[in-house]
């Protein structure tokens, strides 16, 4: 049977590549005609099939709007490879028409539609991300010089955002705090609701990340209330590559975790993923659980953190995201660290971080590299664990993310009171310099953590009082989240200088 099956197929195959040229064009163009005609659900739910025989058939036109059409398709229901061909295929085809005006409004719609896919699957600073969104600015950039306004408002924020988020992805803290002042600049004078609601995130986005807390979170704020002003959220999630609300919520969790309300950081997480999984976009969820993870581990919740994290690859895995899943195994890699599983840290974070870097991505290595020095040093692995730490600080100086400075400083004490030589004279000057540096940023949880160490370390040499003067206060700020890990070791702590 089955040699009869492969006959037929070789006969079929050779009678099909006898025909000439013409005749075979016009075969695929009466196919194309007949589905059309007779299955009109396949052009509107499978448009790809149509777009294969219209390209066979050489009606190119035709053939570029269904690819299109079918890229579009792909990207709501996060199928992130495929729109990303599909898309890519029709600007190819419509690269090969005669220049009309109509023609250049669609190439704009599509190159701007490209960006999105490929954000996703190669990564924001992927190259070729960064080459997809100029060439979408170049693009609109003539289509202006011809007096050509496009037709979508967004058109113009969509490429300033691309722009925006290669540089904060692969982080340089200047320019993504320019960028981001340039984009709310142009929505405050156009009085545009979405761009204005995306601006503040942007902006709140990098003043977080450059350690301007306070700040960060004010922007963030407004973002969240323009969103839940909107009557209707869910387009958002394919305009701006992700969900404004989804995204937005995320970066104020980590505010809000450092300004010292972890109660309200794990509600805003956790109304991100909810978020996340009623819109159905697989992006959004990837970003939501990458986003939650963080706060979990925080404070304290390794179980939650290592679920959500395994979720978020096995999604990242599914859609043949390489970003997404480097992400998540840099989240499983720190709860590995965090649990004691020294060895599986160190794996995990080295092989995540170097596949998060071949996406051109350096965001968040400086809050990851002190869990894996601290894997080093667990395991005697003191070279190691230094060289991690002079990374980190390596990459708050040159890039200013800042976000998660405080944590580096204060690893580094507890890793000098783990060495042999044990200095504690260094390892105080660490913690005072996360006090100082956390402090400066109004971060009260990363000065709790640092003070927490510090006052530990007095309380060892026989400095009571002045361990009790130094974390009593910083402790009794706090109003909330006296379940998570950092409050109930302070308290602990204090206890017993007490006594």
């Amino acid at each position: 049977m089955r040699a009869t099956l492969l006959k037929h197929s070789l006969v079929r195959d050779a009678a099909y590549g006898t025909l000439l040229r013409e005749p075979r064009r016009a075969l695929h163009a009466r196919i194309a005609e007949s589905l059309e005609r007779q299955f009109g659900q396949i052009a509107e739910s499978q448009p790809e099939i149509l777009a294969r025989h219209y390209t066979e058939a050489g009606l190119i036109e035709k053939a570029a709007a269904l690819w299109g059409k079918a890229g579009r398709l792909s990207l709501d229901r996060s199928a992130l490879t495929e729109a990303a061909a599909q898309l890519a295929r029709a600007l190819e085809q419509i690269a090969t028409l005669p220049d009309t005006p109509a023609l250049r409004r669609e190439r704009i719609g599509l190159q701007v539609a490209l960006i999105t896919p490929l954000i996703h699957v190669n990564g924001y600073a992927a190259p070729e991300t960064k080459a997809a969104v100029e060439q979408a600015r170049l693009l609109i950039e003539r289509a202006e010089d011809l007096g050509e306004a496009p037709e979508d408002p967004l058109l113009l924020f969509l490429v300033l955002y691309g722009g925006w988020v290669g540089n904060f992805v692969a982080f340089n803290g200047d320019a993504a705090r320019e960028l981001a002042a340039q984009f709310l600049a142009l929505a405050e004078k156009q009085r545009a609701t979405v761009p204005l609601m995306v601006g503040h995130r942007l902006m709140g986005s990098s003043l977080l990340m450059t350690g301007d807390v306070p700040e960060g979170r004010a922007h963030l704020d407004q973002a969240v209330a323009l969103y839940d002003s909107l009557p209707s959220n869910r387009p958002l999630a394919t305009r701006f590559g992700l969900d404004a609300g989804v995204i937005t919520l995320g970066y104020r969790s980590h505010a809000l975790w450092s300004l010292g309300f972890p109660e309200a950081a794990r509600a805003d997480a956790e109304r991100a993923v909810a978020l996340a999984r009623e819109i159905g976009h697989a992006a959004a969820l990837m970003h939501a659980l990458s986003h939650m993870v963080i706060p979990h581990t925080l404070c304290g919740n390794q179980v939650a953190a290592g679920a959500q994290a395994q979720e978020q690859v096995t999604l990242a895995e599914e859609k043949g995201s390489q970003f997404w899943k480097a992400f998540g195994m840099m989240n499983q890699g720190s709860v590995f660290a965090l649990i004691g599983r020294a060895s599986d840290a160190i794996k995990t974070l080295t092989a995540s971080s170097d596949a998060w870097r071949a996406t051109r991505s350096t965001l968040w290595l400086p809050f990851f590299l002190p869990r894996l020095a601290r894997a080093h040093a667990e395991l005697g692995q003191f070279e190691q664990a230094w060289r991690s730490i002079g990374e980190a600080m390596n990459l708050v100086e040159t890039t200013k993310e800042k976000w998660g400075e405080a944590e580096i400083h204060r690893t580094a004490g507890e890793i000098e009171l783990m060495s042999p030589q044990q200095d504690a004279a260094k390892a105080q000057t660490h913690f005072e310099r996360a006090l100082a540096t956390a402090r400066a940023q109004r971060a009260r949880s990363w000065e709790l953590r640092a003070a927490t160490n510090l006052a530990r370390l007095w309380q060892g040499q026989g400095k009571r009082q002045q361990a009790r003067d130094l974390l009593a206060p910083i402790y009794g700020w706090f109003t909330e989240g006296f379940d998570t890990l950092d409050l109930k070791e302070a308290k602990v702590l204090l206890d017993a200088l007490a006594s």
